[in-house]
């Protein structure tokens, strides 16, 4: 038996609900990627992890742990979102994501992952459908589970200032004061982004949040 098929026999503790909801609520599964364990809180790395806590925090819906991960259903309007932050660490993101698809039986297209994003500078937000992973472990395990890359990201700029060869160390770092002052202001833009995907499609939410 392969590692992941005994852990999935091993916890089986499940959360969330079927299919659609009883009165045709649309429903999304909403990933934020990140680290599990205290030295990790707070680091660029985990700010995926950040802005589901800021959509489960405004929603004030609770979060139960689940299999793989802990998940917080989250209502707006005619949507429901099952925020999750998996347990898998990030390299194993793709078991986590792959998982709760299958169990929900969700289509592909009402997923939406959040990541950090060296790329960009701090707090800017861009969603994009699809893309390759950029060297993003996280990214590059989803696709992997998944078997394709045409799913929705929606990536959090963390900046890039760091020396030639000092990436982990930068992205498994907390941010500066400055930043973490600015930083509640950026993840609420992005959990609005998020809601704007779900609610209006994802060219509306392009259009409204990529620039800001």
């Amino acid at each position: 038996m392969k590692f992941i098929e005994w852990l999935d026999a091993l916890t089986g503790r499940t959360c969330g609900q079927r299919a659609e909801t009883a009165d045709g609520m649309k429903r999304y599964l909403i990933t934020g990627l990140g680290n599990i364990g205290a030295e990790y809180v707070g680091t660029r790395h985990n700010v995926g992890f950040m802005v589901a806590d800021t959509l489960a925090s405004e929603a004030g819906a609770p979060w139960e742990s689940c299999r793989y991960g802990d998940m917080a259903r989250v209502r707006v309007k005619n949507c429901e979102l099952l925020v999750l932050k998996p347990s898998t660490f990030m390299n194993l993101s793709g078991v986590a994501v792959r998982y709760w698809m299958n169990k929900e039986k969700l289509p592909l297209e009402n997923l939406l992952v959040v990541v950090d994003d060296i790329a960009l500078p701090f707090g800017a937000v861009r969603l994009r459908t699809s893309g390759a992973d950029a060297g993003h472990n996280g990214l590059k395990n989803i696709a992997s589970e998944l078997g394709t890359q045409q799913y929705a990201r929606l990536r959090f700029g963390v900046g890039n200032d760091f020396p030639r060869g000092g990436q982990i160390d930068y992205v498994l770092g907390r941010f500066p004061e400055e930043e973490r002052t600015a930083l509640p202001e950026r993840l609420k833009t992005a959990a609005e982004a998020v809601k704007a995907f779900c609610l209006s499609g994802a060219a509306f939410a392009m259009t409204k949040y990529n620039n800001k």
